[in-house]
């Protein structure tokens, strides 16, 4: 019996795509990590770490939910890179079955308004998730607020949430698979993630490097596996970290060199935990400038989605 062949009376079996969007910095990619429970999508204090559409998948036994972690909308577009990360993720509205809109407490601010507005062109069913909901002091204030965005989104679905410590995401899931459509899964049950594991080592690269530097450097920086080769009892892989000047590129070597192996051996670590395997790391720092306005380098590292 197929997973959408319910027998009279029971539920059938529900699949779909469900878009998590929001401006940067406001938590989608933590969300869609603890939804999960496995780090997928990158994460760090800095706006717009994440710069790929990618797809958590999560398969229970009446769901198969393929989560849509996307790039923070915002409005300024000064440079090729922001321009392609606001086209994935914008694009994705189109093509989901429902929108998880991402809010951060009770901040209500223009590129959220800009975000809405293009939301409510597409006929997928929106849920509003309130994150961040942990950190507001006056929870008198939170209800008002509820009201305020069930009036402006034009969705009753409003979920107050903490994404980083778990509080109601299990309400938003639910809410979410009520909104999926009937269908077989379209993943196998032990999938969690379209990427490869060439692209996962490329971002946890990144997120050493964002963690690591100051605020405007990780923005300057781009990660490239140009080779990732499997073993019986190893992975070996050769990364290029690419910055637009010479300057940026004695940053992140460091002095004598400890700011790239430090970097280096916290990635190594971490792939090794994700991977289950042993990793065999190696960095080199290059400059290409002005690469993020090259849109044909940009294409290559697979920001042309």
């Amino acid at each position: 019996m197929t997973r959408n062949s319910a027998p009279v009376g029971e539920i059938p079996y529900r699949c779909g795509y469900v878009a998590i969007v929001g401006r940067p910095n406001v938590g989608k990619s933590t969300l869609m990590n603890h939804v999960l429970g496995q780090k997928i999508s990158i994460t760090t204090r800095k706006p717009q770490t994440t710069r790929h559409r990618i797809h958590g998948i999560k398969t229970t036994e009446k769901a198969q939910t393929i989560y849509v972690d996307t790039p923070g909308i915002h409005r300024a577009e000064n440079r090729q890179l922001n321009r392609l990360m606001n086209r994935a993720a914008i694009s994705a509205l189109d093509d989901v079955d429902v929108i998880i809109m991402v809010v951060e407490g009770l901040d209500w601010r223009d590129e959220d308004e800009f975000l809405l507005t293009r939301i409510q062109q597409v006929t997928a069913p929106l849920v509003v998730a309130v994150n961040k909901v942990d950190k507001i002091k006056d929870k008198g204030k939170l209800l008002p607020h509820i009201q305020f965005l069930k009036e402006r989104s034009g969705s009753d679905l409003i979920v107050p949430l903490s994404a980083q410590h778990g509080e109601n995401v299990s309400q938003l899931e639910d809410e979410v698979a009520r909104l999926l459509p009937t269908g077989n899964p379209v993943y196998a049950e032990d999938e969690i993630t379209d990427r490869s594991m060439r692209f996962l080592a490329s971002e946890v690269v990144r997120e050493k490097l964002m963690r690591r530097l100051g605020q405007e450097l990780p923005y300057r920086i781009a990660v490239d596996i140009e080779r990732f080769m499997e073993k019986t009892q190893r992975v070996e892989i050769d990364a290029v970290i690419w910055v637009e000047r010479a300057s940026q590129k004695g940053i992140v070597i460091g002095k004598q060199g400890h700011m790239l192996k430090d970097i280096g051996t916290q990635a190594r670590k971490e792939m090794e935990e994700m991977f289950g395997i042993q990793v065999v790391l190696k960095l080199w720092v290059k400059v290409k400038e002005g690469w993020s306005e090259n849109e044909r380098l940009l294409r290559s590292l697979g920001l042309d989605e």
